[in-house]
């Protein structure tokens, strides 16, 4: 009598890893997610580990997580895997405020941002 187990949100040949709560804005982390988008697992690694980037540590992370989903938990070949979705959420804004002169103040946004990122098995055509 136990609960019944959710249905699986990707597909049979997909996997996914999702980041929330990053402190950056959507727009920056969004830069990151287009220059992964589409390629192989390896090649986008490689690109996430020499770029300039400050939120390219933080996707990079989240890629190798859903890299390590994709083998552990659906057992799918990682050297076949592409990054097929790679996209970015607006989170929650911190509002603070700085004072300025003659006692007026002015308003600072600190956005939050969340990146999802699925990888999909392919077949290579030889």
């Amino acid at each position: 009598m136990g609960q019944v187990s959710n249905p699986r949100r990707v597909a049979d040949n997909e996997a996914r890893a999702k980041l929330r709560m990053m402190r950056i804005s959507p727009q920056k982390l969004n830069l990151v997610a287009q220059m992964i988008r589409g390629k192989t697992v390896e090649r986008a690694l490689a690109d996430l580990e020499f770029s300039r980037k400050r939120a390219s540590k933080d996707v990079k992370k989240v890629l190798e997580s859903a890299i390590a989903n994709a083998e552990n938990n659906h057992g799918l070949d990682i050297d076949s895997l592409v990054v097929s979705e790679a996209y970015v959420g607006k989170n929650l804004v911190m509002k603070r405020f700085r004072a300025r002169a003659r006692g007026r103040g002015a308003k600072i946004l600190k956005p939050f941002a969340e990146i999802t990122i699925v990888v999909r098995e392919v077949e290579e055509a030889a």
